[in-house]
C-alpha cells in the first residue's frame, strides 16, 4: 500500500498464551480445491505467506443503512455523502478486536501492519510452519493447471475460540483465486491495419451505419445521446483500474483521439496513480490492449472529465481479491474518492470464500457512502462465470454478486434493436441475498422465466448485471495499430463515461455526484433502452434470455443519456 497508509499496529501490553489445540474452532473450510487446480502436496515449511486479516467493523450495519439513505432518491439524506473520517467511524474495528488480534500475533512473535484507511485490514508475513500451527491448518501447494501458477492454500483452518468474534476473514487460506485476467473475451483483430482516417456514413437515427459492425466513440455518442461538449467540473473524476502489467500508452491515445475525436485536443491525456509497486511503462512493446481500451473509451467518451489510470503492481501473490482489495484501499485513503471507478477484470465467485468476498464488498459500500460509483465488467463466460468454465450449475461471476457495486453486461447492434452478447456474464449470487432495490424487477423476471433452468441457479440471490452497454467489435489503437476487441471490458468503461458526464452536469449545477448507483438505477427503469433480444450461454444451456425489463443478461438495459440526466437532476 502507499507508504502514508502503512503504520505498525501497537502491541498490547499483555501477551495471549498460545491456545491449546482443543481451544480451536473451525472458521472456514472447503471440500476440495476449485476445478483446474492440482494439489502438489505440503507447502515448504519455510515458505512465507502474506496473511491478510480482516477484522469485523464496529458498525457495518450502520454504514449500510447510511449508504442506502444517501443513495436512494426520495430519502431526506439523498446525496449527503460521508467524509473519510465519518466513514471510518463505522468501518474501524473496536479496540477490543485490535488488542485481541495483536496479542494473538504477538504470542507467535509476529507484528502486523495496517493496510486499510479504516484500520480493519491487517497484514503479516507468516512462515508456512507457523501458519499451520497458529491456524490448526495444513497448507499445501496447488498448481493452476492452465497457467502453471502455484499458490499456497489450505482446505480448512481454525481460530482460537476467543478470536471468532474479532476476525471476519483471513486470506489467503481457503480462497483460491485464479490468476487475474481481463473481463473481456478473446481479442478480435481487425486485420492489424495501420491507422488511417476515414469518413463514416450516417444511417437512420443519425447513427453511422458502420456502427452495426464496428464501434467507435461516435457510435456510442449517437446511440446513447452522449454529449460531445467538454465537461466543466475540475473536482469530478473517473478512475480506471489497471492490473497484470497492462500499460496504457499515451502515444496510442494521441493516435486514437486524432482518428476518432478530432474535436478534442490530441494532447488530452490522463493522470497516473500507482499501488503495490505499479508502473505505466511506455513503448510499443509495452502496449496493453485492456489498458488502452479502458483509457481510450473513458478519455474519448467522457469529454473533459479528468481520468486517472490506477496501475497495480505484482506484489500481491495471485488472484483477483488481493488486487481488488488493494486498489479500493488505496483510493479510499484519499480525502475525496474518485467519483467513478471502472474495472474490467474479474473471476468466479466459487473460487473465493464468502467471508473474504463479504469483506471486500463491505469496502465497496464504504466507497459508495463517500460518493463513489463502482462499476465492474460482468465477465465474459455467460452463465458459466467470469471465465467460461465447464459446469453443470450456473457459476456467478465475482465481484458482480456484491450488492454495493454496479455490474455492466454487453450488447451489440444499434438501438432499438440491440441484442445481448452471448458471452455476457449474468445470473444470481450464491453468497449475497437479493437486495431490496431490485426485488420487484427480479421478481418480474423470475415469474416470466418459470421453471426454465430450475435448480441451476440461486433464485433468491443478488441478480446481475445491473445495466449494459455496447461490448462487441470496438476499435482501439494498440502499439500504433488499429485493432478490434470485444467483451464486457468494453461495456464497463463506456457506462462509466456516461456516469462521469452525468456527475459533471450535477456538480456544475451545485448538486452532489450520483455515488452508489443501484437504488437510483432501479428506481428509474424508464431511463434505459430496454434490450429484449438475445441470451447468454454456458453450462450446455442457452442460459438466460433478455426480456422486457430487467434480466440477468443485459440488466435494466443500455443508457439513454438525456433521460438519465433528467432523472438525476430530479433526484
Amino acid at each position: 500500500m502507499v507508504a502514508t497508509t502503512l503504520f505498525l499496529v501497537s502491541l498490547a501490553s499483555f501477551a495471549l498464551a498460545s491456545p491449546a489445540r482443543s481451544n480451536f474452532l473451525l472458521h472456514e473450510r472447503r471440500d476440495a480445491a476449485p476445478s483446474g487446480f492440482a494439489n502438489d502436496g505440503p507447502a515448504p515449511a519455510s515458505a512465507t505467506i502474506n496473511l491478510r486479516i480482516g477484522l469485523f467493523s464496529n458498525n457495518f450495519p450502520g454504514l449500510e443503512e447510511t449508504l442506502f439513505a444517501v443513495s436512494t432518491p426520495g430519502s431526506d439524506l439523498y446525496g449527503q455523502h460521508l467524509s473519510l473520517e465519518e466513514a471510518k467511524a463505522f468501518m474501524e474495528p473496536t479496540t477490543d478486536s485490535l488488542n485481541a488480534v495483536t496479542a494473538w500475533l504477538d504470542s507467535h512473535g509476529l507484528q502486523a501492519t495496517v493496510i486499510s484507511p479504516y484500520g480493519e485490514w491487517l497484514s503479516v508475513q507468516v512462515p508456512v510452519s507457523k501458519a499451520n500451527a497458529m491456524l490448526d491448518a495444513n497448507f499445501d501447494t496447488f498448481t493452476h493447471v492452465e497457467t502453471g501458477t502455484q499458490v499456497i492454500r489450505t482446505l480448512a483452518y481454525s481460530l482460537p475460540a476467543e478470536l471468532h468474534a474479532h476476525i471476519e476473514a483471513l486470506h489467503p487460506t481457503t480462497g483460491f483465486g485464479r490468476p487475474l485476467s481481463a473481463g473481456r473475451g478473446p481479442v478480435i483483430t481487425a486485420h492489424n491495419r495501420v491507422v488511417v482516417n476515414s469518413t463514416a456514413v450516417v444511417g437512420p437515427n443519425a447513427v453511422p451505419a458502420s456502427c452495426a459492425t464496428t464501434v467507435t466513440p461516435a457510435c456510442i455518442q449517437s446511440m446513447y445521446g452522449v454529449p460531445t461538449a467538454l465537461a466543466t467540473s475540475k473536482t469530478n473524476s473517473i478512475a480506471v483500474a489497471g492490473f497484470i502489467e497492462q500499460f496504457a500508452q499515451t502515444a496510442d491515445l494521441v493516435t486514437f483521439l486524432k482518428r476518432f475525436r478530432t474535436d478534442l485536443s490530441s494532447a488530452t491525456t490522463f493522470a497516473l496513480r500507482t499501488f503495490d509497486g505499479g508502473v505505466n511503462t511506455q513503448g510499443t512493446r509495452d502496449a496493453g490492449i485492456e489498458a488502452n481500451l479502458d483509457i481510450q473509451y473513458t478519455v474519448g467518451l467522457a469529454s473533459g472529465v479528468p481520468i486517472t489510470f490506477v496501475s497495480g503492481g505484482e506484489t500481491f501473490s495471485d488472484g483477483a481479491l488481493e488486487g481488488f482489495l488493494d486498489i479500493i484501499n488505496n483510493l479510499s485513503e484519499l480525502a475525496t474518492v474518485p467519483q467513478v471507478l471502472t474495472t474490467s477484470y474479474g473471476e468466479d465467485e466459487p473460487d473465493q470464500t464468502a467471508a473474504t468476498f463479504t469483506k471486500l464488498c463491505n469496502a465497496y459500500a464504504a466507497y459508495g457512502v463517500r460518493g463513489g460509483s463502482i462499476l465492474f465488467a460482468s465477465g465474459d463466460g455467460g452463465v458459466a462465470g467470469g471465465q467460461s468454465q465447464t459446469c453443470t450449475n450456473f457459476i456467478p461471476a465475482f465481484p458482480s454478486g456484491c450488492p454495493f457495486m454496479t455490474s455492466v453486461g454487453a450488447v451489440s447492434g444499434i438501438p432499438p434493436s440491440e441484442t445481448a452478447a452471448s458471452f455476457s456474464s449474468g445470473g444470481f449470487s450464491n453468497v449475497f441475498a437479493q437486495p431490496s432495490y431490485q426485488a420487484t424487477a427480479v421478481k418480474t423476471f423470475l415469474t416470466a422465466l418459470g421453471t426454465t433452468n430450475a435448480g441451476k441457479f440461486n433464485a433468491s440471490g443478488r441478480g446481475f448485471p445491473d445495466v449494459s452497454a455496447q461490448g462487441v467489435d470496438f476499435d482501439i489503437v494498440s502499439g500504433g495499430v488499429l485493432e478490434g476487441v470485444s467483451g464486457t471490458s468494453c461495456s464497463s468503461p463506456t457506462f462509466a463515461s456516461v456516469v462521469g458526464l452525468l456527475n459533471d452536469k450535477l456538480i456544475t449545477a451545485g448538486k452532489p455526484p450520483l455515488g452508489f448507483l443501484n437504488p437510483f438505477l432501479y428506481a428509474n427503469p424508464g431511463m434505459f433502452n430496454d434490450v429484449t433480444l438475445g441470451h447468454n450461454t454456458g453450462c450446455n444451456t442457452n442460459g438466460f434470455s433478455a426480456r422486457a425489463g430487467w434480466d440477468p443478461v443485459t440488466g435494466l438495459g443500455t443508457p439513454n443519456f438525456a433521460a438519465m440526466l433528467t432523472a438525476a437532476m430530479a433526484a
